[in-house]
């Protein structure tokens, strides 16, 4: 080796993303961010802390979060195999199921963001390199969904964006609950 060959050891930067591949990133990221940051300084604990009349824990709600993002996204790779068919769900499946709401013994909060950060990235990988948007496929059996409905790869990042959205709401509020912190304000 003359020390004038060409290194490998960097990776290629991808392309730039840009338009509204762009803006689903950067509004995904501004929603997330929200979540995650209601739970700055907390212990494991106060994760798993029911604070309302309900049954979510900010722990349990980010779980929540991140197995319906996971869901989702697995659907626009695979369509409707890749989630469960509600309609045949046992009460033991919706047990299963009612244990994302909750932060268990073992889990901790640091394991809870990680598991979300990967999710997170995953999403925002398939949102960069996905070939169409408009690409659909019908919506997996379930009561509260409409029979014969088919949601594109944007009608479901345009769920995904709400469900964060909605569940930083809910986060914020536990939150406040739980020792008056507040995210925004």
């Amino acid at each position: 080796m003359t020390g004038n060959e060409p290194t490998t050891d960097h990776p290629t930067e991808a392309p730039a993303v840009t338009g509204e591949r762009a803006e689903w990133l950067a509004a995904l990221a501004k929603h997330r961010h929200f979540l995650r940051f209601t739970t700055r300084d907390l212990t494991d604990e106060q994760a798993g802390r029911r604070t309302s009349a309900g049954e979510l824990c900010l722990g349990g709600l980010i779980k929540h979060v991140t197995s319906a993002e996971r869901g989702w996204v697995d659907f626009i790779q695979h369509g409707p195999s890749a989630m469960p068919d509600f309609t045949a769900m046992t009460a033991a499946d919706w047990e299963r199921r009612a244990e994302e709401f909750r932060l268990l013994p073992g889990e901790t909060l640091a394991g809870v963001l990680a598991a979300y950060e990967e999710v997170a990235r995953r999403t925002d990988e398939l949102i960069a390199t996905l070939p169409d948007l408009d690409a659909s496929w019908p919506l997996p059996k379930a009561p509260w969904f409409q029979a014969d409905t088919h949601w594109s790869a944007r009608r479901v990042l345009m769920h995904i964006m709400a469900e964060t959205a909605q569940h930083a709401g809910h986060a914020d509020i536990l939150r406040e609950s739980l020792d008056g912190a507040k995210s925004m304000g």
